[in-house]
C-alpha cells in the first residue's frame, strides 16, 4: 500500500481520518483485516509526519488563506520512523 494523503478533522465527538492510499488488492472494504491495514497505514503516516516536524525549523509555508476561518499549508520534509521507534499497538 502506498500512502497518498491523511486529512485530519477535528470533530466534537472525536477525530475523523480519511486516508487516501493506492493498493493492488488487500481486504474486503468493511472488514476488520481492512480497518487493522488502513489503521496501520494511518498510524504510520502520522508518525512520519511527526518526525518530519522535528524541532520546526525546516517548515516551509506554503500558502495561507481566510480572513476568520483560516487555514495554513505547511510543507515538511519526509522523514522516514527508525523502526525500533515504532511501538506495536501505539
Amino acid at each position: 500500500m502506498n500512502l497518498q494523503r491523511l486529512v485530519l478533522t477535528f470533530k466534537p465527538g472525536g477525530l475523523e481520518v480519511r486516508t487516501l492510499y493506492r493498493s493492488k488488492g488487500g481486504p474486503n472494504p468493511g472488514t476488520k483485516a481492512r480497518r487493522r491495514e488502513v489503521a496501520q497505514l494511518a498510524r504510520t503516516g502520522l508518525l512520519e509526519a511527526l518526525e518530519a516536524f522535528g524541532d520546526g525549523e525546516t517548515v516551509e509555508d506554503l500558502g495561507t488563506s481566510g480572513y476568520e476561518v483560516r487555514e495554513d499549508i505547511l510543507g515538511l520534509p519526509t522523514a522516514s520512523p527508525a523502526p525500533q521507534k515504532l511501538v506495536k499497538g501505539a
